[in-house]
């Protein structure tokens, strides 16, 4: 490291000659910390820990629609995102900066056209994303 040495130490029972420290540190201790990293993302960014209703059913409801729109979220950075400088943004930064904004919707037979202001700092992103994900294109499921 730049600052000088920084060692790492994982305990475990696995015999050296099975894996070594290097892939066991990398592969294994760190893709766990990635993963709480998302579900920390789901719970702040999405409310994923709001689960105070009466009923154990409406909670589950709860989890399952805050899990969908974490699936959807991720989905849009990795497609609508690609190739921006929020292509590693967190849920909500993506949230409050790109999807929570004002704007006047207008419904017609054919179209639905979607006003923002000229002043949202973000304009070319946003046109951007919308770009990219018109060109997705469905492929076969699995």
């Amino acid at each position: 490291m730049p600052a000088g040495p920084n060692p790492r130490f994982i305990v475990t029972s696995l015999a050296k000659s099975e894996v070594d420290g290097r892939s066991l540190y990398e592969d294994v201790y760190c893709a766990r910390g990635d993963m709480e990293n998302r579900i920390k993302q789901q719970q702040l960014g999405l409310f994923a820990d709001r689960t105070s209703a009466a009923t154990m059913r409406a909670n589950q409801l709860r989890l399952w629609l805050s899990s969908v729109a974490y699936v959807l979220m991720s989905g849009s950075r990795r497609l609508g995102l690609a190739g921006t400088a929020w292509a590693g943004a967190q849920c909500e930064t993506i949230r409050l900066k790109l999807l929570k904004i004002g704007a006047q919707v207008r419904v017609t037979v054919r179209k639905v056209w979607l006003s923002l202001s000229e002043a949202y700092p973000y304009q070319a992103l946003f046109a951007a994303v919308c770009d990219n994900l018109r060109s997705v294109r469905a492929g076969p499921a699995g």
